[in-house]
């Protein structure tokens, strides 16, 4: 198992970042400063608020003068691929008017080295207006990630991010920036444009449906992020986007021999479940199953997964075999009890079989 990003900040290599911030700046408190971040309440801290701790404890060992603490800190930390605490310092000591221009500066150069999406949402939070023109230039940038950081940066419901509320309200101010990045060449953007889309797509479902369907079957970039982008409203039956993507058929498909392999089975363990399609004409055809599980409070809660998307011809059948974990994983804690498991066929429910789930 990979080691936690959160890792990546241990004494080590706060030590190896102190010791550089001090060759630039030699009245720094290397011992100090480490001293007063891996306290004891390191251990217990995530990522976010590792990184804010860090930056916390800069803001007392460096200068108080925002624009000379800045610039001793990009003099000696790019070389550190984690030091992703830049731009939460920038977030932390750089909202003054006076320096906005300063931080906006920084947050633009040091993207590329570590992402400025979370450190860019309380600008917009203080001056909307303001930080969304400078997202749009953004937008127009030759760099791929300040691209992205247009887009990323801009998102409603980012994860592990503060909410954007207004955005959550009323998105339409977001909407110049992703019609600017729809044909973007680059992949890496194009994941953060149907990414924002999903986002709104959560609160705003016509919006985005509208939206799609004006842009859809004009560029081969757009159709992409599209499909990404509903991925929300697919997942739901939403019947317009099912439609545009050309999943509407639900009469020319039969399920065959929809069955579970063994039952019960115990936490820890696989589902496996088979089942047979047959195509009575040539159609496109979107697979899914949704599990409906057991919460820790007794109800039950759907979760859909895709199975595939496949284009088959008059009379053609295909058999499928498939198997879901109920291994506990860091987002999923799995419940005994009986849970069941449904096969979706372009946003259809085709079958439901229940099973007991046991520890």
């Amino acid at each position: 198992m990979p080691d936690l990003l959160k890792n990546k900040f241990n004494h080590k290599s706060l030590y190896e970042v102190a010791l550089a911030i001090q060759s630039v700046y030699s009245p720094f408190q290397v011992d100090e400063f480490i001293k007063s971040t891996i306290d004891e309440t390191w251990d217990n801290l995530e990522l976010k608020s590792r990184c804010r701790k860090i930056s916390m404890n800069l803001g007392k060992y460096l200068p108080s003068n925002y624009k000379d603490a800045i610039s001793i800190l990009e003099q000696s930390v790019r070389r550190f691929p984690f030091a992703f605490f830049l731009p939460d310092f920038v977030e932390v000591y750089g909202q003054n008017d006076a320096d906005w221009d300063l931080s906006i500066s920084v947050l633009e150069r040091n993207t590329e080295y570590w992402s400025s999406e979370f450190a860019v949402r309380i600008f917009i939070i203080k001056d909307e207006k303001c930080m969304m023109e400078q997202m749009y230039k953004w937008s127009k940038h030759e760099n791929e990630h300040i691209r992205r950081l247009a887009s990323e940066g801009c998102r409603p419901q980012l994860p592990w991010a503060q909410a954007i509320t207004s955005f959550k309200k009323d998105p339409t101010p977001i909407l110049p920036i992703l019609e600017q990045l729809k044909t973007d060449t680059s992949l890496y953007v194009r994941k953060s444009v149907a990414n924002n889309l999903n986002d709104i797509s959560k609160t705003h479902p016509d919006l985005v449906i509208n939206l799609a369907q004006d842009w859809y079957g004009k560029n081969e970039y757009t159709n992409w992020i599209l499909k990404h982008g509903c991925r929300t409203l697919l997942k739901k039956g939403n019947r317009d986007v099912l439609a545009l993507f050309g999943y509407d058929d639900t009469t020319s498909i039969d399920v065959q021999g929809f069955a579970l392999d063994t039952t019960p089975i115990s936490i820890g363990e696989n589902l496996i479940f088979s089942f047979t399609i047959l195509a009575k004409k040539a159609t496109k055809t979107r697979l899914e199953y949704g599990i409906d599980y057991v919460k820790s409070n007794g109800k039950r809660n759907r979760k859909i997964f895709k199975i595939s998307e496949v284009s088959l011809k008059e009379n053609e059948k295909k058999l499928y075999k498939k198997k879901h974990s109920f291994a506990d994983v860091s987002v999923r804690k799995h419940y005994p009890g009986i849970h069941s498991i449904t096969l979706i066929v372009n946003g259809v429910e085709q079958g439901k079989l229940d099973f007991d789930l046991g520890v």
